[in-house]
């Protein structure tokens, strides 16, 4: 696999990075900045909602320019800004930088996802794709918990600052192993910005698109208040939530690297829906066994698994609806992907609030896994028609 695909993960780690490692220093910043936790808290809220608006949109403004062009200012952005979040003097430009920084990352992921299946053989897209989403996955895993550790003890700011010189490096990566533009690349290159802008509302890919919202809406309507539904619901101690949560964080590579080999070995669209089968069970589990605390932290390790594994095969599989009825405007699709994750993210939380707020603790699971019974519908529904639409051309 060529080196520009690996500088991709690195620069994704980074990006990773800086979008949740604040989750564990809301509180730091918060006394540093004098702000309420409240409103420090929603700093990855800004930062998802800038890679939503950025993933689709603006790669669909700058889709007419070089890939290596597109991914290089990313990294500029990201460097830039997260120097000058070290040095923010108070919560307001805080949150402006994160949505400006957060607007590159999603503008990254697309272009990132699109130019590492060009890359490669098409017979191993799907294992390109997992490298560059690995980078995410290691964030999650091994950089935010250190980040954490070493930005409580010493300083938030220097962790933006290690960020910062992390996307200068992985930035002049790209510039050194990234020679010209990515096979293919006039498909994506050539037909301007605004055939790319419709090319988002086209009605397959936007379906697709829900495909992706809807399943990380189901595992985050779940894992956002993972804590509580296990030291209340459980009754597992605190150790226990320390290895569900580093068992998720280990088991989303894992998920990733095995969703990238299945999509390169089978049909996309049966290994999508087994995928989000397998994460519907996964909820159900989590509802049926929750008395259980081994158990819970075994499925919640699956979960992390299940879930990343269908996020890789949703990334292919977007892209092979685009060459079908969008062929010019491949990276808009993989931002479409990008979007949906954040999206899904953010509703999986409102889902989450909606259910306790009701008084249903005990049942998040479950809504998690009827709203992954409603993608399997709307997926299986979207196959019936592609497959009714080849054998109508024949």
């Amino acid at each position: 696999m060529p080196l520009a695909v690996y500088m991709f993960s690195l620069c994704t780690f980074a990006f990773g990075l800086s979008e949740f490692v604040v989750a564990g220093l809301v509180s730091a910043v918060a006394i540093d900045l004098h702000a309420d936790i409240g409103i420090v808290g929603t700093v990855i809220a800004t930062y998802a909602f800038g890679a939503t608006i950025g993933a689709p949109l603006l790669t669909a403004l700058v889709s007419h320019w070089q890939e290596k062009h597109v991914l290089i200012l990313a990294m500029v952005i990201l460097a830039v800004g997260s120097l000058a979040m070290s040095v923010a003097p108070d919560i307001f430009t805080l949150l402006v930088i994160r949505f400006a920084v957060g607007l590159s990352h999603g503008v990254f992921m697309a272009v990132a996802s699109d130019a590492a299946t060009k890359l490669t053989d098409p017979a191993k897209a799907g294992r390109a794709v997992s490298v560059v989403w690995i980078g995410l996955t290691l964030a999650l895993a091994l950089g935010v918990p250190l980040g954490t550790y070493l930005g409580n003890i010493w300083s938030w700011r220097v962790i933006f600052i290690f960020i910062g010189v992390l996307g200068v490096l992985a930035g002049a990566g790209l510039l050194i192993f990234m020679n010209g533009n990515a096979r293919d690349s006039h498909t994506t290159t050539g037909r301007g910005a605004w055939a790319a802008i419709r090319a988002i509302i086209h009605p397959q890919l936007m379906i697709a698109a829900g495909v992706g919202v809807l399943v990380s809406l189901a595992t985050f309507s779940f894992f956002t208040f993972v804590a509580p539904y296990l030291l209340e619901i459980t009754d597992a101690d605190i150790q226990g939530l320390s290895a569900a949560m580093l068992l998720f964080g280990l088991c989303t590579v894992a998920g990733n690297l095995i969703g990238g080999y299945i999509v390169d070995k089978t049909d996309v669209n049966r290994s999508v829906m087994i995928g989000i089968l397998g994460l519907g069970l996964n909820l159900t589990g989590l509802y049926l066994f929750n008395n259980s605390q081994f158990t819970m932290v075994l499925l919640i390790g699956l979960l992390g698994v299940s879930f990343f594994s269908t996020v890789t095969m949703l990334t292919i599989r977007l892209l092979k609806v685009a060459q079908r009825y969008v062929p010019g405007s491949t990276a808009v699709a993989a931002g479409l992907n990008i979007a949906s994750f954040n999206l899904g993210t953010a509703l999986g939380g409102v889902l989450g609030s909606a259910t306790i707020a009701s008084g249903n603790l005990p049942l998040i699971p479950l809504a998690g896994a009827f709203v992954a019974g409603v993608a399997v519908l709307i997926l299986a529904v979207q196959m019936r028609r592609a497959k009714w639409e080849t054998e109508w051309m024949r």
